[in-house]
Parts: C-alpha cells; sequence; structure tokens
C-alpha cells in the first residue's frame, strides 16, 4: 500500500517481556492463569483441560498479537502489493500445536502446564477442528496461506466463516451417516471479531437505467433484499519469522436484525425473521444443491464472500490514499477454482456502477487483478448456474456477464472466423439444454494467468477441457504444481521424524525443505536405518492405539500398513483396492497355505451427503472389515479398520504411521493431490498411476522406488474412444470374475444380495472409471509390494529416499512461483 502515517508506534501499545508477550515458561505459565482467571473467570483448582486449552491458546494469541500488528503496520506503510487468496474453504486444522511450533513456544508450553498439573498433549487434543473446508482444495489454501507468512509474503486470505461444518462423519451399522459439526459451539479463542469493518450485500430485485451528473447512461441494481457481511479475523504465524498475516472470514447478518413495528404489532416471529434469513447464507458448509433452494444458498454463499472481500480491497487501497486507477498494483488477486468466479463480474460492477469508471478501464483493471487456479478435469465438476437462477440472484451480474460476453465472442470470431461450434463452446453462456453460466468460462476470460495444480494436469487442461482458450491465449496458461507445509505435515505430525531430521540435517531444514536430500548420505548407515525403523514403528503404534479406541480394531505395527484416506469417490477408486483386499481374502480361504506379509489396510474420508454410489462404497468396505477382522483363519495376516471422520486431525496421526500409500485414481481424472505428498514426506512408498502429480513424485524418487501400475491417461481416453467393455476384462479373468460374485451373493452382508448389488452393476456394465480394466495390473503391483516389504532394509532405504527427495512438494516452492510469476509480490520481511 502507499505510505500512511501511523498515529502511534505499537512499541507504544505493547511492552517487552511481560505477561502479554513474554516467552519463557513462569511467563507463560503466568499468563495462563491470567486467563484463567480473567478472561473465563476459572479457578485453576476447578478449571477442566477444555478451559486449560482456552487459557494456553488466549496466552498463544496475545503472542501473536504484537506481530500481527507490526506486520499489517508494515504493508501500510511500505505500500507492497498484496496477495488476496480467494478461496470458499480453508481446511486450517487446529491452531493452537501449529502455533507453538511457528513461535518455538513447544517446550515452553509443555514446561508451563507441567507446573500447573496439567498435560500439554491432553490440551492440544481439546482443541476442535475449525469446519471451514472439506477435502483438498481447501487443504491447500491453508498450505498456501502458512507459506505466504513464512516467506513473508503480503497476503490476506479471505473466505466463509461457516458456523458449521460440512458433516462429523459417524459410521453406523458400516454406513456413513451425517452428524452436525457444530466445531464453533465452545467459541474460537483465534478469532478476534470486527464488526466496524461490515459490508452490504445485495440479493435479487432488479436494475435501472439512469443518466448520472455528467450526462453518462449508467445502470443502478435495485436489490431485493440487503444483508451485511462481518470479519473476522484469525492471525496466521509465519515459522521462525515475526510475519503473521491475516485470514478475513466474513459472517452473515441482518442489516436490521430486529423489526420493532413487528413486534409490537405480536408478529414476534416475525420480528426476528430477517436475522434467521440472513444468518442462513454462512451457516453450513455446501449445503445440499441438488434441490433449487441448495442451489441458490450456494451461489448466495460465493457471491457473498466475494463482493466482502473485494470491497474490503477498496477500503484498503482508499485508507492507503491510492488510486482506483492501480488497484491491480496494490492487489493480486487468486482465484482458489471456480467458486469465487463471480469476482469477475462483482470487480467490474465496483469499478463501473460504484466508483464510475467506464467500461475499457474497468477491464484492463479486473484481467490484470485476477489469477484462476483450476482444481479439476472433469467436466461436471466445472461450475455452472441456471440462467434464471442467476438473473433472480443477480441481475446486474448477468447483464455484466452478457456485456462480457458480446465482447469476448467478437474477439473469438476475429481470430477464428467462420468457426460457430468454437464461439458456441466458448461462450460465457451455454446453450444446451437449460441455459446456463459457465463460471469456469468467466474464470478464464477475466484472468491474466491461468494454471494447473500438477504437471500433467496443466497439459491435459490445454488439451481437453481448456483447450479453446488455450488456442486464443497460450501465454496466460502455466502450471504451478502443489505443494504441502512440511511444518504441519511433518515437523508438528511426526515429532519423532522431526528429532532425527534435527539432528541429521540441523533445524533448519523445515523452511528448506531441499536439505532432506542430505538424507541419501545415511542410506548405508545401518544405525540410521534402524533409528529411521524405530521412528516409524512408534508411529505405527500411535496410530493402531488411535484406531483401537474410535474402531475397536487391534493392530499390530508390525505389519505392513497400507493406507488410503482421502474423499470417498469412483474416480480415487477406493473400490479397486478393495478388489485386491478381496482377492486376498479369497486366496486365503480357498488356499490356506498361500503366503504374503501380513498387512493392515486402513481407510478414511467422507462422501459427499447425497453421492449413492460413494456411500455404498464405505459400506462396503466396512462390511469386508467386519467379516475379515472377524475370522480367524484370516485375520492373523489380514485386517481391515475404516477411520471414521477424516480430518486434519487424525490425519497428523494417519500419515507419518503409513508404510504404502495409495494413489490409484484413473490416470486423467485427479488435478495433483496432496495427499500423497504429505505420505511421501512421511517416508511413505506409493502404489499408484501416472496421474496427477504421481508423475512428478516419481519422477524426483525414481521408477524403481515408486510402484507404478495402470493406463496412463491417453490409454485410458484411447480405451474409452474405442468403447470400453468392463464385462470383456470380468471373462478373461476367473479369479476378479470370483471376487465380483463373493461380493455379490451376499458373502459380505449378511446373505444379502441387495445391498451391493448397485455397486457391482455398476462395474459389471459401465465402469466409468476403468477399474476392472486396471485390475489385474494393480493386483501384479501388490505383489511386488509383499516381495520388497520381505526385505526389511531394502525397504527402508526406498523410505529414506522417499523423504529425502520430497523436497519438491513444499507449499513454500508453490508460493514461490505464484509470487514471482503470476502475482508479482515481493517478501517484506517484519521485524518486532
Amino acid at each position: 500500500m502507499p505510505h500512511a502515517k501511523r498515529a502511534t508506534s505499537s512499541a507504544t501499545i505493547l511492552s517487552g517481556a511481560d505477561v502479554r508477550t513474554g516467552l519463557d515458561s513462569a511467563v507463560l505459565q503466568q499468563a495462563v492463569l491470567d486467563h484463567l482467571y480473567y478472561s473465563l473467570g476459572r479457578l485453576p483448582a476447578v478449571a477442566t483441560p477444555a478451559n486449560y486449552y482456552r487459557a494456553l491458546a488466549l496466552a498463544i494469541r496475545d503472542r501473536l498479537q504484537q506481530r500481527w500488528i507490526r506486520t499489517s503496520e508494515t504493508y501500510f506503510e511500505r505500500g507492497r502489493k498484496l496477495a488476496c487468496y480467494l478461496s470458499a474453504e480453508f481446511l486450517l486444522g487446529p491452531h493452537l500445536g501449529n502455533n507453538l511450533l511457528n513461535l518455538g513456544l513447544e517446550q515452553a508450553a509443555r514446561e508451563a502446564l507441567t507446573a500447573l498439573g496439567q498435560d500439554l498433549d491432553a490440551i492440544l487434543d481439546c482443541e476442535p477442528e475449525p469446519g471451514l473446508g472439506n477435502g483438498g482444495l481447501g487443504r491447500l489454501a491453508a498450505c498456501y496461506l502458512d507459506s505466504l507468512a513464512t516467506l513473508q509474503y503480503p497476503a490476506i486470505g479471505y473466505g466463509i466463516r461457516y458456523e458449521f461444518g460440512i458433516f462429523a462423519q459417524e459410521i453406523r451399522d458400516g454406513w456413513q451417516t451425517e452428524r452436525t459439526d457444530k466445531w464453533l459451539s465452545g467459541g474460537n479463542p483465534w478469532e478476534i471479531a470486527k464488526p466496524d469493518i461490515a459490508y452490504e450485500v445485495k440479493w435479487g430485485g432488479h436494475t435501472e437505467r439512469y443518466i448520472d451528473d455528467d450526462g453518462a447512461e449508467r445502470r443502478r441494481w435495485v436489490p431485493y433484499r440487503v444483508v451485511r457481511g462481518i470479519a473476522y479475523d484469525t492471525p496466521i504465524q509465519g515459522y521462525g519469522v515475526d510475519t503473521c498475516n491475516t485470514l478475513r472470514l466474513w459472517s452473515a447478518e441482518a442489516a436490521e436484525s430486529f423489526d420493532f413495528q413487528a413486534f409490537n404489532t405480536g408478529d414476534y416471529f416475525q420480528a426476528v425473521d430477517a436475522k434467521l434469513r440472513s444468518e442462513t447464507i454462512t451457516k453450513v458448509l455446501y449445503p445440499n444443491d441438488e434441490p433449487a433452494i441448495g442451489k441458490r444458498l450456494r451461489l448466495a454463499q460465493q457471491y457473498f464472500f466475494v463482493t466482502c472481500s473485494l470491497q474490503d480491497m477498496l477500503r484498503i487501497l482508499d485508507l492507503a490514499g491510492g488510486a482506483i486507477e492501480q488497484f491491480a498494483e496494490h492487489f493480486a488477486v487468486q482465484l482458489n477454482d471456480t467458486h469465487p468466479s463471480i469476482g469477475v463480474a462483482e470487480l467490474m460492477r465496483l469499478l463501473i456502477d460504484e466508483r464510475g469508471l467506464d467500461w475499457d478501464a474497468a477491464w484492463t483493471i479486473t484481467v490484470a487483478t485476477f489469477g484462476y487456479t483450476n482444481h479439476t478435469l472433469l467436466p461436471e465438476a466445472l461450475e455452472t448456474w441456471p440462467l434464471p437462477l442467476f438473473r433472480e440472484v443477480l441481475p446486474r451480474h448477468l447483464e455484466i456477464i452478457y456485456e462480457i460476453n458480446r465482447r469476448f465472442l467478437d474477439e473469438v470470431r476475429a481470430c477464428f472466423p467462420d468457426d460457430s461450434a468454437r464461439v458456441a463452446r466458448m461462450s460465457l453462456i451455454g446453450e444446451a439444454g437449460e441455459k446456463q453460466v459457465r463460471m469456469a468460462h468467466l474464470a478464464c476470460v477475466g484472468s491474466h494467468a491461468i494454471n494447473g495444480v500438477a504437471a500433467l494436469h496443466s497439459e491435459l487442461l490445454k488439451a481437453s477441457v481448456l483447450s479453446d482458450f488455450h488456442a486464443l491465449w497460450p501465454e496466460r496458461f502455466s502450471n504451478k504444481t502443489n505443494g504441502v507445509t512440511p511444518r504441519r505435515f511433518l515437523a508438528l505430525a511426526n515429532p519423532g521424524l522431526r528429532a532425527l531430521l534435527d539432528e541429521t540435517l540441523g533445524a533448519s531444514w523445515p523452511v528448506d525443505l531441499g536439505r532432506l536430500r542430505e538424507l541419501e548420505s545415511h542410506i548405508d548407515d545401518p544405525a540410521f536405518r534402524e533409528r529411521w525403523r524405530a521412528v516409524k514403528h512408534a508411529n505405527k503404534q500411535r496410530l493402531a492405539d488411535y484406531v483401537q479406541a474410535h474402531t475397536g480394531i487391534v493392530l499390530d505395527p508390525d505389519w505392513l500398513f497400507d493406507i488410503q484416506v482421502k474423499r470417498i469417490h469412483e474416480y480415487k477408486r477406493q473400490h479397486l483396492n478393495l478388489l485386491h483386499i478381496v482377492t486376498l481374502y479369497q486366496r486365503l480361504k480357498t488356499y490356506p497355505a498361500f503366503s504374503f506379509p501380513p498387512r493392515a489396510f486402513l481407510f478414511g474420508g467422507k462422501a459427499a451427503p447425497g453421492y449413492f454410489t460413494a456411500k455404498r462404497i464405505i459400506k462396503l468396505i466396512n462390511a469386508v472389515a467386519e467379516t475379515i477382522n472377524a475370522d480367524p483363519e484370516v485375520n492373523g495376516r489380514l485386517k481391515v479398520a475404516f477411520v471414521p471422520n477424516f480430518s486434519v486431525k487424525n490425519a497428523q496421526l494417519i500419515y507419518p504411521a503409513a508404510d504404502l500409500s495409495e494413489q490409484i485414481s484413473t490416470a486423467g481424472k485427479e488435478a495433483s493431490g496432496t495427499g500423497n505428498m504429505k505420505f511421501m514426506l512421511n517416508g511413505a512408498l506409493t502404489i499408484g498411476t501416472l496421474d496427477g502429480a504421481n508423475v512428478e513424485m516419481r519422477d524426483e524418487v525414481g521408477a524403481e522406488n515408486f510402484f507404478l501400475f495402470g493406463r496412463t491417461a491417453d490409454e485410458v481416453a484411447r480405451l474409452q474412444g474405442e468403447g470400453y467393455r468392463p464385462a470383456d476384462y470380468l471373462a478373461g479373468d476367473d479369479e476378479l470374475k470370483a471376487v465380483m460374485e463373493l461380493i455379490g451373493s451376499g458373502h459380505f452382508s449378511g446373505g444379502d444380495s441387495e445391498v451391493f448389488r448397485p455397486l457391482v452393476e455398476n462395474l459389471t456394465q459401465s465402469d466409468p472409471f476403468l477399474v476392472l480394466a486396471d485390475y489385474a495390473a494393480y493386483v501384479a503391483c501388490q505383489e511386488g509390494v509383499s516381495a520388497a516389504w520381505a526385505d526389511q532394509e531394502q525397504w527402508t532405504r526406498m523410505s529414506i529416499i522417499n523423504c529425502a527427495r520430497g523436497g519438491k512438494f513444499s507449499s513454500d516452492r508453490a508460493i514461490a512461483e505464484y509470487a514471482r510469476e503470476i502475482w508479482g509480490l515481493q517478501s517484506v520481511p517484519i521485524q518486532v
């Protein structure tokens, strides 16, 4: 931001090492006691672990405040460009442990709590998972916020403060059941409400023409309803630096929350109706959008947080004294998938309708401001909105989109004359069937940079779903392979390995992940390999204890832990994994002397509430688990467990414990994956297809350290184009046929042959993700896994190599590429 003189220095507000800012254990102990007494009204003698968690959290937040304020001051003073990351999800994970790690306060906190008769690990376990995200897209956004702060880039994350998360998953009789995720029921000590930062959000109504003071024709939006978006700020502390950036989330409230006239006439329900209807907007993450009312709410959510965020940027620009024409010089706005893509039309509305710019000037600013990250290769996942719904909710934006489209299609016609099919394909309005607004097209047209999230994904984008846009603007396209933060997913999640890495490499590796390569010089040291195995064994025991506590299933940490945790979806092919498990089960039942290393298969992940097939896959996993785990003829060598309610919190137990990571999606369907990277950094070996970031992971570790199987993306496309017939693969493989018959017979469902009939018919009649086509190669590859596991010394070498060569997949590397190649951002060191 341009220079603006501050009224007072933060140093005059915050003193030195006292109860608010001191970093030693004695001062931290006093800070916890102060918050117990003054903030919570609790006496230590009767305080619960949850009370101690909240008191410690508030004490740590105090220590973030000085850094947080100084960071904002510095950005404001120096007038540096801000990266504004717009995302409908931020899957943050628990804050306390991560903030202790980043501040270097873990030991001080442990000592302080021990002196108070408390255990830090028990206190950490009290923190609920923030229900602000669902899967990889939201976790990527959280990793990127961590890296932005750690690398000291000026940045703000913008999203929605959902009152309820997507859902808490419970398993009842093998089925997924959804329970309300009341993550805010006990309050959130990390956020600070900023009611003075609030913006009007309009809905519905109509537009009208008028003549402004200069005689120019303009349009104004006359809304049907207006709500307010209130800011809630959360500090995002960088690792080992003073930089503390901001995550700003928006919560909806009524413009007038109480109707006194209705109350005074006795209509008590009407008196608070506006408040209830307004707050529905930010009530829950991803409402079911099958019915029209769910679609309307989801569109409202997306527009709500985008307009609040853009209005906030305009406020910051005004406070700094910047000219509106310089907007793109001060803000780089990244669209995390299509959810915030309405921002293209909204920024145009704000610039033209609210700030009085002409169309060409506004469009130049808009395109220069936005970058668009695409996260999917599935055409059905490219967001569209029915035209009547869009017109009803956002009438002014539809007018703007029509005008953008008119001008854009003129450009297409000029570049590709006499190609009406191309014009129809590229239009922002889909004309086939019910007319739709194509949000990915809007994002492409309104952004100066478009990127995929893995090398293969980016190439497939250019060749398939966005090929027409690449042909028009090849210079806009680039690749930015995803990354994960090594602070949370290695240093915090795997303290045993962190200690070994610190001793072996020094303490700087969490911010210089390329140093992991130095581990390779220790691979031939038997003592080092033994210590590596001891760390893994301890992690497996820790996970086994968790699984037993939550499922009752007892696992042996000496067994191979084969793990697949991710969203449950057909293209991720959890059912292919299951077919292999049933194959092993059938071999053991048929040939009791059949020998292979004992293996524990673990699954985790949520299915969308309305996704029939995915929920049936979860039921089959649990049915197979129940049968196998109860059978003494097989459970000495084979066990299966489904870990309920997969989250960042339990992921920090799961990733470090894995021996084998399952990344088996149909080639050409997974954009990148980030779970694959988290497993790799923790020394797991990968069995996978050449899909998403698997391709680059295999290039890094070497083919000999990766278990590859299955058809390539080109082979998948060719097979499907020729007319794939799953029955041919079934008829040609007796073992596969027997496995499918066993599942269909009701063997795993108490004799009920109807329960899994839909899954069997799906695979044998259509098999849209080529499960049967890749089955034989997958089973053969798994035999290679078993053979490799039998040589523990060599397996350990491969494990070390996987960790050592994972440096490329740090979110620090990814963010540095965004900052340099898309945002034009410079690092700004902060000093407190």
